[in-house]
């Protein structure tokens, strides 16, 4: 384990939040701790954009006692980071003054290009989409970019955030008052055109931030979603209205009931969701994703890269760092996982060789993703290591994995038998066609019996070869040592191959070293 634990403190224009990040050795962070605080301090912003003494003390009191969490955990690197209701405050120099005075944090306001860097830098990381629009919507600003293979190639800072859009257009009206909804929706409609080079994009557009995760709750709910999480989570513009009439049909008292919705977000929802409406219909989008990745991770990524020379994270094939990241988080042995992994890719060209499979580069991608989680769910214990496997893999939140694919890894990782496989399809209904799962049930006995051959974990089978002759099949497993252990299991799961093939098939063990064939009963 990495000694190294990061405190990022997050102070924006709706809330102050301090992530306490842990590091391991190979660049995994993990959370700590994580504490959000309500603050709104776009509020304490007067006419002339001077912030009260009475917002500055709101500030300082919180981060008292961010301070003695910090010291707490022995922090070895603190990051207080600063966004809109500071940025914009024209006393910010003496807000600065006053927190290092009185609490030793010595703020950095970032610069609007900086935060809406941050924030699609995160996207990238975390995300295999490689062009697309990010939107983070905060209290006092909603920073935008439109990236190009992972690069960003324009971004823009616009001066409002779901705070000032309250107090612009709902002061002394109802949170869902029609007259003001209009008139916001308008002025949203203007700054957005303000920007051509958003206009008709059709790209994806992920959304960063509090606001969206909120919108992206309270649909899951709506809806019973079997998965937990909300990063790769997509919604569609029908989607996006079933929300916001939603929330517009409902008081504030019952907003605050509202699954899913957090309860300092009530009043603010409804300009969060107007906003991902209007960029919507003016990107012509096809699709809208929530990421659980935003500025804090994406400062912390840009900490630990320069740190490494580039090396912690990498735009290139997010998916397999995070399935790589995961088995690690649960002491898979790395040896074992390749050698079932280099089975499998074997098993699977020679059975595409004789028509078995139809070779297909996402299949075999997939395929290896739950060759190498195979029975993850060991680390828990292994008397329902299937059932935990699956469970795992299915509710953690994978980047680069749309969800359809995560449940795909969780199915052929945690794959044991028929009834548990069909077990587990049950709450997913409607996701996949029957030929894709016939498909899923093969693959998972495919990855079941390269598991066998590796029983020993000695890495004895070092070829595979399928000959298809006039009659029948034959499986030729060319190894060397000592196969006692991968005979007696492969004669046990040798099903799942017999069931592939239609007709005759033979299973062979060949040692390298004296030619001697040993064939597996039936």
């Amino acid at each position: 384990m990495n000694n190294e634990k990061i405190a990022l403190i997050d102070i924006g224009s709706n809330t102050i939040r301090l992530v306490i990040f842990g590091v391991t050795d190979d660049y995994n962070i993990f959370e700590l701790q994580n504490i959000k605080t309500p603050a709104r301090l776009t509020q304490y912003l007067d006419e002339d954009l001077y912030m009260s003494q009475k917002g500055i003390q709101v500030l300082i009191a919180i981060l008292k006692n961010f301070s003695e969490v910090i010291d707490l955990y022995q922090v070895t690197q603190t990051l207080p980071m600063a966004t809109a209701a500071i940025r914009q405050s024209k006393n910010r120099k003496d807000i600065v003054h006053q927190v290092w005075q009185q609490t030793g944090i010595e703020i950095q306001i970032l610069p609007e290009e900086k935060e809406a860097f941050y924030g699609s830098y995160a996207v990238t990381l975390s995300t295999e989409t490689a062009d697309g629009i990010t939107v983070d919507i905060g209290g006092g600003s909603t920073e935008v970019t439109y990236y190009e293979k992972k690069e960003i190639i324009h971004q823009h800072s616009f001066p409002f955030g779901v705070v000032s859009l309250k107090q612009l257009f709902f002061a002394d009206k109802k949170h869902n008052n029609e007259k003001a909804i209009e008139t916001m929706t308008d002025y949203i409609q203007e700054q957005f055109e303000s920007l051509p080079w958003l206009r008709k994009k059709r790209v994806p557009i992920t959304a960063i931030g509090g606001s969206g995760r909120s919108i992206a709750n309270v649909h899951q709910r709506q809806i019973n979603y079997p998965l937990a999480g909300v990063h790769g989570y997509r919604m569609s513009r029908k989607d996006l209205t079933q929300t916001l009439e939603l929330f517009k049909s409902l008081s504030i008292p019952e907003l605050r009931d509202l699954d899913g919705l957090s309860q300092d977000r009530t009043d603010i929802i409804i300009p969060a969701n107007i906003v991902f409406q209007t960029l919507f219909d003016y990107v012509k989008a096809p699709i809208f994703i929530f990421s659980n990745q935003g500025l804090r991770e994406g400062i912390i990524m840009d900490y630990l890269n320069n740190k490494s020379d580039g090396e912690a994270f990498s735009k290139k094939n997010t998916a397999t760092q995070s399935i790589y990241k995961l088995g690690l988080s649960y002491q898979t042995q790395n040896k074992v996982a390749d050698q079932r992994g280099h089975l499998v890719g074997m098993l699977y060209e020679e059975l595409c060789k004789v028509g078995v499979f139809e070779k297909d580069a996402y299949d075999g991608r997939l395929l290896q993703y739950g060759s190498y989680l195979y029975f993850l769910g060991s680390y828990v214990e292994n008397g329902a290591v299937s059932q935990h496997t699956f469970y795992i893999i299915s509710n953690s939140e994978l980047n680069g994995l749309p969800h359809k694919e995560r449940v795909v890894v969780a199915l052929l990782a945690g794959y044991k038998n028929k009834s548990l496989f069909e077990q587990y399809l049950e709450s997913f209904k409607g996701w996949f066609d029957s030929d894709f799962t016939d498909q899923l049930r093969d693959f998972g006995g495919l990855i079941k019996f390269a598991n066998a051959l590796n029983d020993s974990h000695l890495n004895v089978v070092k070829n595979i070869q399928i000959e298809k002759k006039k009659d029948d099949i034959e499986i030729q497993l060319f190894y060397k040592g000592t196969i006692i252990a991968e005979k007696y299991r492969a004669l046990r799961q040798q099903k799942h191959i017999h069931r592939l093939i239609k007709g005759d098939t033979r299973i062979v063990f060949i040692n390298l070293e004296t030619g001697e064939r040993d064939q597996l009963e039936y």
